[in-house]
């Protein structure tokens, strides 16, 4: 049994009441309007598309704009909430950012403008996670007394982890950075979302473009591609703390790329959605197991930082998704997106075998 299962089963019950509960929901809430904001994004990237009269290269350097936002405050976004302890000032600052930069999409003009909100939009994005992550990661007994009263006492709440030193932290930070068992777990995630990245690019075009779908047919199949992970999610992480993370990712990979390859074969676009339910079951299961087996391998005092070396590696790997793709669709039509797509997340189960085994079996 790892800690963390025997943590959970020895929590108190205050942990279950709605003074305890009522962060955990609005952190929840806000986190997913910074989800909404991106796949808006996405499902106007067709239109986008069509209307600037670009080619599946231009559209996905549209997508790789936003990657760069992500690289750009991947990494400092995680050391300035260990160094400053400041995560709800840092999650506020992130909203709004993701606020203004959606909203400038409808306003300006020009391929080069347009890049630049997306941009802003991949920053904005980015900075919620290291935050909020770092939070949600206290101990199970600390959750019950510190999301109780977090809300009014602030960042500076005595329960969360102890700051260190300058000179502790980047010591701790670049021998973390160094482990080559480390690099596989980045490179892994990594190439989970780089598989991720390219979906949500260019099935909307793929359903647009190739199966001839309307918006509102195409944004059913998003919709099931999302439904599909909200099932899944909940049940992958009650099975990864009882199991282990391992076997969940190696089966939601392994199964992701058994379904992206066989959506090559599905031209009947009833048919063709209800594979794409099943492709987001087992494609968003892995997520949140992925980033709580991040927190089970990094020391309390530097989660944040390591969140965000996970996800500057997956931001760097996504952003060359989107451009790959283009040049593949532009040469070889989009089909050929998903024999690359189902390539990469082949490769991370691969990684994913090669991470050696922590001292709670991980």
């Amino acid at each position: 049994m790892s800690a963390e299962t025997a943590a959970a089963q020895t929590a108190p019950f205050p942990l279950r009441s709605v003074r305890t509960q009522a962060p955990i929901m609005l952190v929840s809430l806000a986190h997913g309007s910074t989800h909404w904001v991106v796949a808006t994004f996405y499902l106007l990237l067709p239109s986008l598309s069509r209307g600037l009269g670009l080619d599946y290269t231009e559209t996905g350097f549209l997508v790789t704009s936003l990657f760069i936002g992500s690289i750009i405050a991947n990494l400092p976004s995680g050391i300035l909430v260990d160094l400053t302890g400041r995560r709800i000032g840092i999650q506020i600052v992130s909203l709004l950012l993701c606020t203004v930069s959606l909203a400038a999409l409808g306003i300006v003009t020009g391929f080069a403008a347009l890049c630049a909100c997306l941009g802003l939009l991949g920053v904005a994005n980015v900075m919620w996670h290291p935050a909020a992550i770092s939070w949600l990661s206290l101990a199970c007994i600390a959750c019950a007394v510190a999301l109780g009263v977090f809300l009014v006492r602030g960042d500076s709440d005595a329960s969360m982890p102890r700051r260190p030193s300058a000179k502790a932290y980047w010591s701790g930070l670049a021998q973390l950075l160094r482990d080559p068992a480390q690099w596989s777990f980045f490179l892994m995630a990594g190439c989970r979302t780089l598989t991720q990245t390219g979906l949500l690019a260019f099935l909307p075009l793929y359903l647009s473009h190739d199966l001839g779908l309307s918006p509102f047919a195409m944004g059913l199949a998003m919709m099931a591609l999302q439904l599909g992970g909200l099932v899944a999610t909940p049940f992958a992480g009650i099975l990864s703390d009882r199991i282990g993370r391992r076997p969940i990712v190696l089966a939601g990979m392994g199964s992701t790329t058994i379904v992206v390859i066989a959506l090559t074969f599905v031209r009947n676009p009833m048919i063709y959605v209800a594979c794409v339910s099943i492709l987001g079951f087992f494609m968003y299961a892995t997520r949140p197991v992925i980033q709580s087996w991040q927190m089970d391998r990094s020391p309390p005092q530097l989660v944040a930082s390591m969140t965000s070396a996970m996800f500057t590696v997956q931001a760097l790997m996504s952003a060359t998704a989107p451009l790959v793709g283009g040049l593949l669709a532009d040469r070889f039509g989009l089909i050929s997106v998903f024999y690359f797509l189902a390539a990469s997340v082949l490769a991370a189960n691969f990684l994913c075998l090669a991470i050696p085994k922590t001292e709670h079996g991980e």
